[in-house]
């Protein structure tokens, strides 16, 4: 799996957050990716049905589809929160890449893509790019390393799910670390 941080910060403008040109201390970009020896095409459809991703991230309660490019996403918080906002997809490229941002008013602004790039025999590099206002400012996302709930670190744990639940059927329960598993504990108390 290969790892991409492109710095810490992306501005808002009159462009898409996943495209704004300034720097902005208040925004925040992710970017990751994996290879998946599956075709571009089959990954694609399973992402453009919003229902599929609850079953590879972790941290969604409920995607409810509002309509052909519109969801509702409802999502595990720190200190057994729930947060939720409404997703709008901008941009579709069949088989290829699939552009969203979350409508006004959400509790976390955010936007992204989803690439889906041919990898020859190896089958596609999958990439992810989410840009965000970290809930709560630099103290929300302290409150989030502390409960492995960091963007970065979580996309990346998704995509890998992903990757398993593509290529094998199934996503192995066995892989998580003990860490991980406590966390997990932890919060259902």
């Amino acid at each position: 799996m290969q790892h991409e941080h492109h710095g810490n910060t992306l501005a808002r403008d009159d462009a898409p957050i996943t495209s704004a040109k300034d720097i902005h201390p208040e925004r925040a970009l992710i970017a990751e990716s994996v290879t998946i020896n599956r075709p571009a095409q089959e990954l694609y459809d399973f992402w453009r049905n919003p229902e599929n991703l609850v079953r590879i991230m972790e941290n969604i309660i409920s995607i409810q589809p509002l309509g052909q490019d519109r969801s509702r996403w409802t999502v595990k918080a720190p200190a057994g929160q729930e947060v939720a906002w409404e997703s709008v997809v901008t941009k579709d490229v069949p088989g290829r890449e699939i552009y969203w941002q979350s409508a006004d008013g959400a509790e976390i602004a955010n936007s992204g893509r989803i690439e889906f790039r041919d990898a020859g025999r190896r089958g596609t590099v999958v990439r992810a790019v989410i840009a965000y206002d970290p809930p709560a400012g630099t103290l929300g996302q302290f409150i989030a390393k502390l409960f492995q709930r960091e963007p970065r670190i979580q996309t990346r744990r998704d995509l890998h799910r992903f990757k398993q639940l593509m290529e094998t059927g199934e996503i192995a329960t066995g892989a998580r670390n003990r860490r991980i598993l406590e966390e997990q504990r932890g919060e259902e108390r």
